[in-house]
């Protein structure tokens, strides 16, 4: 497996780049849009393909890099499904497993620093965010953050796993990159409390100052996806209403790519195509099952996911294809269910 952990030192965060073999698919956890051509050129180096690109909570203190990530490699976004954050292409919850060729992390629900935390367990090693940090804990005053939460998902949570489990961080300040579950039992002044009651008060009264970026970082972080608004203005998105039209036409292929778990969880269009979007390049290159079926039968392409990001990159590819009337579902499935549109399981 490689495993390299990375650092920005202007806003004290780790980003982790994970894949199980050279030449492999590759994840990253928590990128920095400065580090972008970093990130990349390890990537490259590396002979790696950037498949996923995830961040562990929306982030007050440096403005994410999945959106560059996105459009420069064509990776999936991933964050927990309670996220505010237009960019992300699959929403996780807890019991979920993001996967990559060789490897999956295990998703953990752990909210309190905000109402969006995500932990992800992987081989021995637990990637906490700005949950629990090595001796300490991430701070609950703002973004919806919750002590009693935060309380919850340290305690009955993240110190249930085993002691040797190694904790990587989001954040540290101090220098130090790696702890594990046990010591932070042990060492962590914030964990030495007696009750939840006591938690909170600490938590409570901390006093800290707002991070230097959050003015500009959580608004940013927000608003990243804007690859769907340049689709839509080339006319190649179609509205679910519309899209309930083309359902079960002669003529249209609806197309799903997103993958099988979230097929089994969130349903599925009857009737539409499955190509998950890690095939899509071959799939629409020649002897392509999509390049084959447009040749053959002429049919119009729809695309969807789950929110609209992935087949808003999926139009552009088909259209550089040479699939000229190809389009996507604005908005993806979650759309075209507050549309009332029909779901089958």
């Amino acid at each position: 497996m490689l495993f390299r952990q990375l650092f920005d030192s202007a806003s004290g965060t780790y980003t982790y780049l994970i894949a199980s073999r050279p030449g492999g698919e590759a994840l990253i956890i928590d990128p920095v849009l400065e580090k972008v051509d970093r990130y990349l050129q390890l990537v490259r180096e590396l002979d790696l393909k950037l498949v996923k690109a995830v961040d562990t909570h929306l982030h007050a203190d440096h403005i994410t890099g999945l959106g560059a990530l996105r459009d420069q490699t064509h990776c999936i976004t991933v964050m927990g499904e309670q996220t505010k954050a237009d960019v992300v292409a699959m929403r996780v919850a807890e019991g979920d497993r993001v996967a990559i060729e060789g490897l999956s992390l295990d998703v953990l629900y752990t909210p309190g620093h905000t109402d969006d935390s995500y932990s992800f367990v992987m081989g021995g090693r637990v990637f906490t965010g700005d949950t629990l940090l090595i001796r300490g804990t991430g701070r609950t005053d703002f973004q919806n953050g919750d002590p009693r939460a935060q309380y919850d998902s340290i305690f009955n949570k993240l110190l249930r796993l085993p002691d040797d489990t190694l904790l990587y961080p989001a954040h540290d300040y101090k220098g130090d990159t790696v702890s594990t579950i046990g010591e932070e039992k042990r060492y962590n002044p914030r964990l030495r409390v007696k009750s939840i009651d006591e938690y909170v008060d600490l938590m409570n009264n901390l006093n800290l100052p707002n991070p230097k970026m959050m003015d500009v970082a959580v608004p940013a972080n927000m608003r990243v996806g804007l690859h769907q608004d340049e689709v839509a203005r080339k006319g190649w998105a179609v509205s679910p209403r519309d899209a309930r039209a083309l359902q079960g036409r002669p003529d249209v292929a609806i197309v799903d790519l997103r993958e099988r778990s979230e097929r089994e969880r969130h349903g599925i269009i009857s009737g539409s195509l499955h190509v998950p979007y890690p095939d899509l390049v071959e799939s629409l290159g020649a002897g392509g099952v999509l390049h084959e079926l447009a040749a053959a039968t002429g049919k119009r392409i729809v695309f969807y996911c789950a929110f609209g990001e992935r087949s808003a990159m999926a139009v552009q590819a088909a259209q550089d294809a040479g699939l000229s009337t190809a389009c996507h579902i604005e908005g993806g499935i979650d759309a075209w269910k507050k549309a009332d549109g029909p779901v089958a399981s």
